[in-house]
Formats: structure tokens, sequence, C-alpha cells
């Protein structure tokens, strides 16, 4: 194989990979019924004029599978983290005692379940979408490299390579949708 076929199968690759890690990313903040810090993941504060993510001026910890509790490192802060995670509109209900802030994750009922099943599979099936597209991209450049001179064959062995990469990504997406979903279903 020529260093340029090399390098487009490495870049699919690598950009297969980033699709994987961000599905990843973004269903930690699908939650599946018991609480987590990550949930508060999409919450910015208003610090002093600026946004600042939540974790930046708070420890978020979860003592225990439904509770939630938020200690900021200023006690000034305790209004604007409150407000901040009821503007984030995660549904959940942040309660003030003085020291931090405490949120009891409530029970999922069986249909926001399956919403969130839903909103795990719409995640997926974009992740499919940038798998694909990085293959797409790879055979494009294969078949520039084929115009410029690089035998068919071996441009035809690279395209299968990429489609070799493309099943395997694919099916690792399946693998993560199933164990998310189950893990969602779990009453």
């Amino acid at each position: 194989m020529t260093e340029e076929i090399n390098l487009i199968i490495d870049s699919a690759k690598e950009s297969m990979e980033n699709t994987v890690a961000h599905l990843e990313k973004s269903l930690l903040n699908i939650r599946a019924g018991k609480a987590s810090p990550q949930m508060l993941g999409a919450v910015f504060v208003d610090y002093y004029g600026s946004q600042t993510p939540l974790s930046q001026v708070a420890n978020i910890n979860a003592p225990d599978a439904r509770t939630l509790t938020v200690t900021p490192w200023e006690k000034n802060m305790l209004q604007p983290i409150e407000k901040a995670i009821m503007i984030a509109n995660l549904g959940l209900n942040p309660m003030n005692n003085g020291d931090n802030i405490i949120i009891n994750i409530p029970a999922l009922t069986e249909e926001r379940r399956k919403d969130l099943a839903k909103q795990a599979k719409s995640e997926a099936d974009d992740a499919k979408i940038g798998i694909r597209n990085a293959r797409k991209d790879a055979n494009n450049d294969i078949k520039k490299e084929e115009k410029n001179g690089t035998s068919e064959d071996m441009c035809k062995d690279a395209e299968e390579r990429v489609q070799k990469l493309t099943d395997a990504f694919v099916k690792k997406i399946d693998d993560i949708l199933a164990v998310k979903e189950a893990e969602i279903m779990k009453v």
C-alpha cells in the first residue's frame, strides 16, 4: 500500500473513533434513573458575569442512587447555582438547605424510559451517519489516488479495508446502544 492510502485509512479510522467517543459522551447525559454527577454536565452558572460549567464552581456528588448534592466553593453561589439548574430544564427540582443544594432524582416512568431509549437510539443513528460519512470521504480520497496513478487493485484493497473498518465501528455503536438501552429499561 502506498503511504497516501495508509494515511487515508488512518484518517478514516481516527474520524470513526472520534464519532464513537462523541456517542459515548452524549449517552452519559441520558440519565438511566440513577443519580450521576454527569447529569449536571450541561448546567452553566453565571459566575461573576461569565457562563461557567457547574463543575468549575461547585463539587457535585451522588451520595446514593436517588440523590445529587452540589456544594459550591463560595456560599454566595447557592442562589445562582439553584437558578442555573432550574434554567437547564433537566426536570430536576433543586432544594437549597443553606450549605449545599440537594437534588432528589425522581424514579423514571415506563413512558419516560421509552422516550430515553428513543433518544439513545437517535444518538446512535447520528453516530452511524458520522461513520458512513467518514467511509464516503475515505473512498472519495482513494478514488482520487486511483486517478493519480495508484493501481486499481491497491485501491480496491483499500476500499475493502475501509468497509471492514466501517462494519466494525457500526457493530461497536450497536453494542454501546444495546448496553445503554438495557440500562435505561432496567427498573
